[in-house]
């Protein structure tokens, strides 16, 4: 418990907690406003729309008949105490703690909605023409952001700073 409460695990742990914060404000904010599949457009490839994902990315197993809502919260939640122990570990690495971060907020934020809604609200809607990228939301973007970060700093080679044991 001790390492969860060094500043630099403070540091991390809180943009996690900033990420959960700004995405369930903004699903708080567009559950409020908007109706269900309700589509607002924005600008001319991007829209606001209200929806709801009981599946993973690209509602990925959303017609599964339900025990997907229990497997997805149990990933999130083996992959929450993966990356905490991770960022233990690399507390001190920005590379590497900063992406983790990112992700862990992420997953947390879709958790959350798993358990209390059954669904994750999504609404964030790109298009273009005959093209459209399925909806996301903020946690979406932080897992994403993450990860590609996680990979990018894999393809650059060594790591500067050294890990805990």
């Amino acid at each position: 418990m001790r390492d969860l409460l060094n500043p630099a695990m403070r540091k991390w742990l809180g943009l996690a907690l900033a990420v959960i914060v700004i995405d369930h404000l903004t699903k708080w904010w567009v559950s409020a406003t908007l109706d269900y599949q309700e589509f607002i457009p924005v600008l001319p490839f991007f829209s606001l729309v209200r929806v709801h994902n009981t599946g993973a990315a690209f509602s990925f197993l959303a017609d599964a008949g339900g025990w997907q809502r229990w497997f997805f919260i149990a990933v999130g939640i083996v992959a929450t105490v993966i990356i905490v122990r991770l960022l233990k570990r690399h507390d001190r690495d920005p590379r590497l703690a900063f992406p983790l971060a990112l992700v862990l907020g992420g997953a947390l934020g879709n958790v959350i909605d798993r358990v209390v809604l059954g669904h994750v609200v999504d609404f964030l809607y790109f298009h273009y023409k005959s093209f459209a990228w399925p909806a996301f939301n903020v946690a979406d973007s932080a897992i994403t952001v993450g990860a590609a970060l996680l990979i990018w700093d894999s393809l650059r080679g060594k790591r500067a700073v050294a890990s805990k044991p």
